[in-house]
C-alpha cells in the first residue's frame, strides 16, 4: 500500500517560497522592480511597470486580489497558508526542528513536540544562546526582504550605511527583526493560536468541502464525546476501531491539539498529524486514520468536491480583477501633469488678455524626454484653441526619468468675446507631449478666465 508523507514535500515549498522572496526584490526589469510601494520617492512598481503614487488607482484592485485570495485559499484549503508557506511556521521549523534538534540536540525528537525544552546545564544554555543568535540573524535577513517592498534593495544598502540619517527606516527593520526573533524563540505557536487573526477568519469561511487535517472517525473510533476524552480504552468501546491510541498524532503537532477531537482552530493544516499516523498505520498495512481531505469526503467516502459554487464564485471575482488590473495598468501614463491657476486672475496688456498657470510636469518614464506644450479644442466645434496663444515657456523642457518641474505657463488671447454681466470662463485642453515619443502625452482641462466689456473698457480709458 503507497504510504503518502508530507513533510519533504513542504519542506520544498518552504525553500521555494523562501528562494522566491528573498530574490524577488532584486529582480528588475527596465531598472523597475517586480512590486515595489515607496513612500519615500513616491514610486510604485509593479511588474516591471513604474507608477506615481498619483496613479494608486491600482492599489483597490490589488487588494480585492488580496482579500478575495486569502477567502478563495481558505475555503478550498483551510489554513493552508500557515502550514505551507507562513514565515511564522517556516521560521519554526528552521528553529525548533533544525537548530535545536537537529543541530544542538536541545531536543530529543522532531516527532515529539509536546515536551518544553529543560536548560539544566550550562552547556544546553550556551548552545539554547547560540541557537537564538542565528535565529535573530536570520530574523533579520528576513526583516530586510520585508523593508524590500517598500524600500528598493540599493537604496537599503545605502541608508544602513548611515544610520543617523535613516532612523524611521532602522527602527522599523531593527524593530521588526527583533520582535520576529522573539516570537520565533518565546511566543512561539501561541501567535498562531490567539494572536493571528486569520484562525478567526476561516471559522467564518470554512464548509463541509474545505481540506483539512481531518480524523477518520468512522475508522479509527470515537475518541471524544461531546468535547471530553473517553477515558476507556477504545477497544473495549468498539472492538473494531483502527486507532490503537498511540498518540504519535498528539505528540508531534506544533499547537499543542488532539486532531481526533475534530476540527480546531488552532490546526495550521502542516499534516505532521498526517504523517505520524501514515508512519504508524503502515506497520498494521492500512492507510492512515489522519488524512488530507474534508468532512463530506470522509463522511461519504468519496472524492473532494473542488469546484462547488462558492470556489466558482472566488474563481470568477479573481479574474474579474485580474483583467480589470491589466486593463487600468495599461492605460499607464508616460507622464503626469498637472494645472493649476496662481492667484493673479489675469492680466490685461495691449496684445491681448494673459492668463498665467503653475504646470507641474513629472516625467514617469524611465528615461529622459523632452516635452512640449500645446494647445487644443476642448470639442470638436469649438475655435478657443485658435485663439489662445503660450506665450512663454516658447521652447521645449528637458526632463529626466522620474524628475519633476514646475513651470510657469502664460497663455494670451485676442478675439474673445466679452460680457457685459461679468468674466467669462472659456474651456481649453492643455496638451504636453515628448517630442521624441508620440505615445507619451498628457491633457489637462482648464479655464482661461477673459474679463468682462466693462474691465477692458476701464483699461482704455486708464491707457
Amino acid at each position: 500500500m503507497k504510504q503518502v508523507y508530507y513533510r519533504k514535500r513542504r519542506y520544498l515549498v518552504y525553500a521555494i517560497a523562501t528562494i522566491i522572496l528573498l530574490t524577488m526584490p532584486f529582480i528588475t526589469i527596465n531598472d523597475n522592480h517586480i512590486f515595489l510601494l515607496s513612500f519615500t520617492k513616491g514610486e510604485f512598481h509593479l511588474l516591471g511597470t513604474r507608477f506615481n503614487m498619483q496613479e494608486l488607482y491600482l492599489l483597490p484592485f490589488l487588494s480585492i486580489l488580496l482579500f478575495v485570495g486569502i477567502f478563495f485559499l481558505t475555503t478550498l484549503g483551510g489554513r493552508i497558508w500557515c502550514g505551507w508557506a507562513c514565515p511564522q511556521t517556516i521560521f519554526r521549523v528552521i528553529y525548533r526542528d533544525f537548530l535545536q534538534t537537529k543541530i544542538f540536540g536541545l531536543r530529543q525528537k522532531i516527532s515529539n513536540k509536546q515536551k518544553p525544552l529543560v536548560l539544566d546545564t550550562f552547556g544546553k544554555k550556551v548552545k539554547a544562546s547560540l541557537a537564538f543568535v542565528i535565529i535573530l540573524f536570520l530574523c533579520l535577513v528576513a526583516a530586510a526582504s520585508l523593508m524590500f517592498f517598500f524600500t528598493a534593495p540599493e537604496d537599503f544598502f545605502v541608508a544602513i550605511q548611515n544610520p543617523s540619517e535613516h532612523k524611521v527606516l532602522m527602527v522599523f527593520w531593527l524593530g521588526f527583526g527583533l520582535f520576529f526573533a522573539i516570537d520565533i524563540a518565546f511566543i512561539q505557536e501561541n501567535f498562531c493560536i490567539y494572536i493571528c487573526p486569520y484562525s478567526r477568519v476561516q471559522s467564518v469561511l470554512y464548509d463541509n468541502d474545505t481540506i483539512m487535517a481531518i480524523y477518520n472517525q468512522n475508522r479509527g473510533g470515537v475518541i471524544y464525546n461531546k468535547g471530553d476524552k473517553i477515558t476507556q480504552k477504545l477497544k473495549f468501546i468498539n472492538p473494531n476501531a483502527e486507532c490503537v491510541q498511540c498518540e504519535h498524532c498528539v505528540k508531534v503537532c506544533p499547537t499543542h491539539i488532539d486532531i481526533r477531537k475534530g476540527m480546531q482552530l488552532e490546526c495550521i493544516n502542516c499534516l505532521e498529524c498526517v504523517d505520524a499516523c501514515t508512519s504508524v498505520m503502515a506497520k498494521y498495512n492500512k492507510p492512515s486514520l489522519v488524512g488530507w481531505s474534508s468532512p463530506a469526503a470522509v463522511e461519504t467516502n468519496s472524492k473532494v468536491r473542488y469546484v462547488r459554487l462558492k470556489t466558482i464564485c472566488y474563481v470568477g471575482i479573481l479574474l474579474v480583477t485580474c483583467i480589470a488590473l491589466l486593463i487600468m495598468g495599461g492605460k499607464k501614463e508616460g507622464m503626469l501633469l498637472n494645472v493649476n491657476s496662481t492667484s493673479e486672475i489675469y492680466k490685461i496688456k495691449t496684445q491681448g488678455i494673459e492668463n498665467t498657470y503653475r504646470v507641474l510636469f513629472h516625467n514617469t518614464d524611465s528615461k529622459e524626454h523632452e516635452y512640449f506644450l500645446s494647445i487644443e479644442n476642448p470639442s470638436a466645434d469649438s475655435q478657443i484653441a485658435s485663439n489662445l496663444e503660450i506665450i512663454t515657456p516658447k521652447k521645449s523642457i528637458r526632463i529626466r526619468a522620474g524628475q519633476k518641474v514646475t513651470q510657469i505657463v502664460t497663455i494670451r488671447a485676442k478675439g474673445l468675446e466679452a460680457s457685459e454681466r461679468g468674466d467669462v470662463n472659456y474651456p481649453f485642453v492643455l496638451k504636453s507631449y515628448a517630442l521624441d515619443d508620440e505615445s507619451i502625452f498628457a491633457e489637462r482641462k482648464a479655464n482661461f478666465i477673459y474679463p468682462s466689456k466693462g474691465v477692458i473698457q476701464e483699461y482704455e480709458r486708464r491707457k
